[in-house]
């Protein structure tokens, strides 16, 4: 039995477990970087600790720390949320065996899935289907040109570790592999700390499909269907829904079925998810095995709204030792949802993230509209992590209905004092592409020119309600000047910095 969780993480994925524990009846500590100090999980927890500076690598990434934390505070488990350490072989081990509970895979689950190209072989010798490929174990420029060679262009060279399409080179002429080699070689090198490449057939125009996975430690694993996850930028997903539009009944249960086949291959335990290419239509569509991410996704909650369950208190029963709350054939789907993810950022300048002070931050509520949030009013955007601010997640009976019902709450999200992209994620809901979910992996960049196209600058009405709000803050009404106070010249004078 599980008593006190410790959340190595931080932002909306700290807030979203420390809601199951309190379900669950479940302690929780967070844990803060000096940078979020005043963030929301902080005093969300029963108890909050100090792990170090802003940088990453000096807090959220610092194992030690995190262990040291949990001792500190009586804490019997570990749920180290997504990216910084959840996908960190050694991070699950460390937690192992300091006596404490990883909310996820084992450490050796993790290891086997770690090299894509390891992971690739398991499948192939398990029966999922995998897309044609070559892993030479002679990682020459030679070697690898000879493979190339035989499993004809267009290709892709990949990194055989790490993920996010980092060092990743799209090849359609074998000539471009004298430069592509080495390049994905060095990003590798730099990025994972491991140099070796495989060689995988590009299919063009695919879609991205997922399915999500959970196993107990008796090895008894069911799938909650997939989610469509093809409008992404630079590999980094945008909008998710679940169900597919382009997924029929049969590839379902195909897809679904090779999903947790690969999950028991390896032993698989806890939440995970296994992605997959989707290329063709219909009945006849084929499928191809990419990875299994090794914890929990940033999209989940669509998979709750449809399907009806709780993916987090879930999580902590099977860590806990308990069997999994259903099986599959208590598994089912009704209506779809959709999830936008809201960043501090700048579409019109190449994604540039942004910092600042939200000066103002309001929600849309109303039926059928969820909002996974790590932020307040008045609190700040960090240079040092992330930009997601939010998560927007609409279910509706109908795609149509829900895809409406995502328009109209991006339209009420208020924010001001950084940029963000909710222009952009409305306009893709508004193209017909998407409307008529004929979208595929390259959707987004066909046609990113037009999607992030000036919308016509700030409404007056909005400027000006926020430069009176900017106006009231604390140095408008007066300026210290060694320790006395003059009337400030301008109230637009505290406006400095501030960027609708």
């Amino acid at each position: 039995m599980i008593r006190r969780v410790l959340i190595a993480n931080r932002g909306e994925i700290a807030l979203r477990v420390i809601r199951a524990c309190r379900t669950a009846g479940i302690g929780t500590v967070a844990v803060y970087s000096d940078a979020d100090a005043a963030a929301p999980h902080v005093h969300a927890a029963d108890t909050a600790v100090r792990i170090g500076p802003a940088p990453a690598a000096e807090s959220y990434l610092d194992v030690g720390a995190l262990i040291d934390a949990a001792r500190r505070t009586g804490a019997d488990a570990v749920h180290p949320g997504y990216g910084f350490l959840s996908e960190r072989a050694h991070f699950a081990r460390a937690v192992e065996e300091a006596g404490l509970v990883f909310i996820g895979p084992t450490a050796d689950s993790i290891t086997r899935l770690g090299s894509k190209t390891g992971a690739r072989t398991l499948m192939e010798a398990a029966g999922v289907p995998v897309v044609p490929g070559a892993a030479p174990e002679d990682q020459s420029d030679a070697a690898l040109t000879a493979a190339a060679t035989a499993l004809g262009v267009p290709l892709l060279v990949k990194p055989a570790s790490g993920g996010g399409g980092i060092g990743m080179k799209t090849v359609r002429h074998l000539d471009e592999l004298a430069t592509a080699l080495p390049q994905a070689r060095r990003e590798a090198q730099a990025a994972f700390g491991n140099p070796r490449l495989y060689l995988e057939r590009l299919v063009e125009r695919p879609r991205h499909i997922e399915v999500q996975i959970f196993a107990d430690a008796s090895g008894e694993t069911v799938h909650l269907f997939e989610r469509e996850c093809s409008a992404q930028r630079r590999h980094q997903k945008v909008v998710e829904e679940t169900p597919s539009p382009a997924v029929t009944p049969s590839v379902r249960a195909k897809i679904g079925a090779a999903a947790v086949t690969a999950a028991r291959t390896v032993g698989y335990r806890n939440a995970g998810t296994v992605e997959f290419l989707l290329e063709g239509d219909g009945d006849e569509a084929r499928f191809y095995f990419l990875e299994i991410n090794t914890r929990l996704q940033v999209e989940h909650p669509i998979t709750e709204c449809v399907v009806g369950v709780d993916l987090v208190r879930a999580q902590l029963a099977v860590a806990g030792g308990e069997p999994l709350p259903w099986r599959q054939a208590d598994l089912t789907q009704r209506g779809h949802a959709l999830e936008c993810r809201i960043y501090a950022e700048d579409p019109a300048q190449g994604f540039l993230p942004q910092a600042g002070t939200l000066l103002r931050y309001r929600e849309p509520h109303g039926p059928g509209i969820r909002v996974d949030s790590g932020v307040v009013e008045g609190g700040a955007v960090s240079v040092y992590y992330d930009p997601m601010l939010a998560k927007l997640i609409t279910w509706g009976e109908t795609r149509t209905e829900s895809v409406a019902r995502a328009r109209e709450a991006l339209s009420r999200f208020e924010i001001l004092g950084v940029r963000t992209n909710l222009p952009f994620l409305m306009a893709i809901l508004d193209h017909p592409d998407f409307i008529a979910g004929r979208i595929d992996t390259g959707f987004l960049g066909r046609e990113l020119d037009a999607l992030i196209a000036d919308p016509g600058g700030l409404p007056p009405a909005v400027a000006a309600a926020a430069a009176f709000h900017a106006s009231r803050g604390p140095a408008a009404g007066v300026a210290p000047v060694g320790g006395a106070t003059t009337p400030a010249a301008d109230p637009f004078d505290t406006l400095r910095g501030w960027r609708a």
